[in-house]
């Protein structure tokens, strides 16, 4: 604690415009009549206090042995709201659940109906710039004219339920839940990819009934106080999504997960199948272009393609029933999906797909910047991979040195030395460290506000992170830890050899930092060098320290400086926000 003080006191003003910008905003604007001409922001402040913290987490660990009092209670909120639970199955739900992936898998899904003229609804978590972008409307997020008028009319319904103990309300995930099924009923959608919160089966999203078809893409370690400490109990909860006679899809996963998954479906009379890969559906035609970068979404890909066909297939669309289709037989007793030639519409679909802060790269003069979000040890892993071969990819500058920087923040349980040590054979230069926050002292923008955690906290877990990575570097023998005989790659290793020459600055330690919020860490890095973000006050004071003022020049001179920002999508959402002003607009 004491050197999260000692940060403090780093910054004058800090701690004071830190409580500013998290001071919950405590109640409507003003009568009925003025809430409905309220800002998008003033909802947004409203919802955020809805936020939940620490000790409902612990009661919903305690219920989760009775996912009847969870589930019940979601739909006695829509019930209050003014929906029945049978009133969802018109919304011809694509229900998805996972580790990984399965957001990719849901934009996938989504950009390939959308290209039969459907007309979609789209509801996603978490967001990365602004909260409307967790309920869209064909691809886009709703404007924050219509999330205003949403919102203002669900929290005025529910609030007439209000009681003694103050329980009228939903808490931040289930209200906007809520919202979206509204949102998609009264826009008329013809159809609702879902993705699950947490799990599936205490997921109150699972209040679901008569999904068109589920998917459950990869699966992993995360959430573990929630979900339990290994991937079978975690597929347990994922399978709590099949309904009975509702086909589902999976990717293939470890035997025992994959058994698990297996049991479940036929408990729940769910037809399950087991996804070909990618190539199987290639084979006699065109490799499939995808609009997202990195090798696993090849799997995102391939469970996106039989989803939407199985919707369309349902729904008797003719461009489907024209498909050639082959049923290969069963793999570790699941029955194969359908081997079958993609539509024109279903490649466009794949090949225009954007999913932002999920492998996405921003070249900005000599500034290249890789955002991922990645936060689980599976998906940290397809990252470093990622993030290493587009290097390997990239062409080398002439005329100056390349500068390798790492900006990462993590959050929950989640087991940041384990992470951060996946990342080591990234071989960086720099290592920065900073909170989920986008500026310290601006109370305008309420979508980046967080009121589960202090100050303190999230200050004390950046000095954490330095912590491990620091003990991370003394614990490297050097330049050759990642080579293994004849100078190879380790096996698995993310780069291989020809990643030992990339750095020229370093070859056995890295510097790190810590920095107060995102814009200084960018300013930092940057050093007014991207053409884009220009923060109008430079960082004099922080050049006072050694490590900051060497690598201020460094980076200044530096011929091409490639930035991997990770291990949050919170962190990278703070990060878009700043790089792409257009998306907060």
């Amino acid at each position: 604690m004491k050197s999260v003080r000692c940060l403090l006191r780093s910054w004058p003003g800090m701690e004071k415009s830190w409580r500013e910008a998290t001071m919950a905003w405590k109640g409507p604007p003003g009568s009925a009549g003025e809430s409905k001409a309220a800002s998008f922001q003033d909802a947004v402040r409203m919802l955020n206090t809805l936020q939940t913290n620490a000790s409902y987490l612990e009661q919903v660990k305690r219920q989760r042995s009775d996912p009847q009092a969870q589930l019940e209670a979601m739909e006695v909120y829509l019930v209050r709201s003014g929906l029945q639970v049978e009133d969802l199955n018109s919304l011809n739900i694509i229900h998805v659940t996972g580790t990984k992936g399965k957001g990719s898998t849901c934009a996938f899904t989504e950009r390939i109906l959308r290209n039969y003229g459907l007309k979609t609804g789209f509801f996603s978590s978490p967001h990365l710039v602004q909260v409307r972008e967790r309920i869209r409307i064909n691809g886009k997020p709703i404007s924050p004219e219509l999330f205003t008028k949403h919102f203002w009319r669900l929290y005025h319904q529910l609030e007439k339920f209000k009681d003694d103990s103050h329980i009228s309300m939903p808490a931040y995930f289930r209200f906007l839940t809520l919202m979206a099924f509204h949102v998609f009923l009264q826009e008329k959608v013809d159809l609702a990819v879902v993705e699950v919160g947490i799990g599936g089966a205490y997921d109150c999203t699972n209040i679901i009934r008569k999904p068109v078809v589920c998917g459950v893409s990869s699966l992993g370690i995360d959430h573990t106080s929630l979900l339990g400490d290994t991937v079978e109990k975690i597929a347990w909860q994922k399978g709590g999504i099949f309904k009975p006679g509702v086909p589902a899809f999976t990717v293939l996963q470890p035997e025992g997960p994959l058994a698990v998954l297996r049991d479940r479906a036929q408990q729940t009379s769910c037809p399950l199948y087991l996804c070909p890969p990618l190539e199987a559906l290639e084979e006699g035609g065109l490799p499939l272009p995808l609009g997202l970068e990195g090798e696993h979404q090849r799997s995102n890909a391939a469970l996106a393609l039989q989803l939407a066909r199985s919707w369309l297939e349902q729904r008797d669309h003719q461009d489907v029933r024209e498909l050639t289709v082959s049923r290969p037989g069963t793999r570790g007793q699941l029955p194969l999906a359908p081997v079958f030639r993609p539509t024109s519409h279903m490649r466009h679909g794949l090949r225009d797909t954007e999913w932002l802060g999920r492998t996405q790269v921003l070249r900005r003069g000599p500034l290249t910047w890789y955002l991922d979000g990645a936060h689980t040890t599976s998906s940290m892993q397809a990252c470093a991979r990622w993030y290493c071969q587009s290097l390997q990819r990239s062409k080398r500058p002439s005329g100056g040195p390349q500068v390798h920087v790492l900006l990462f923040n993590s959050t929950g349980d989640r087991d940041s030395a384990a992470l951060l040590k996946l990342l080591q054979p990234c071989r960086f230069d720099y290592a920065v460290f900073c909170p989920n926050l986008t500026e310290v002292s601006s109370t305008e923008n309420a979508d980046q506000q967080n009121f589960t955690v202090t100050l303190d906290q999230v200050l004390l877990r950046c000095l954490q992170h330095q912590q491990h990575w620091s003990c991370l570097a003394e614990k490297e023998a050097g330049p050759d830890l990642w080579s293994g005989p004849g100078g190879g790659a380790e096996p698995g290793g993310p780069g291989g050899s020809q990643l030992l020459a990339l750095h020229p600055l370093h070859s056995a330690s890295t510097d790190s930092l810590v920095f107060s919020c995102i814009s200084h860490a960018l300013q930092w890095i940057s050093q007014g060098r991207d053409p884009i973000f220009q923060p109008p006050t430079p960082l004099r004071s922080l050049l006072s320290h050694p490590t900051a003022s060497s690598g201020a020049s460094i980076l200044r001179e530096a011929a091409a400086i490639h930035v991997l920002v990770t291990g949050s999508l919170h962190l990278v959402g703070g990060v878009l926000k700043l790089l792409e002003p257009s998306l907060s607009q």
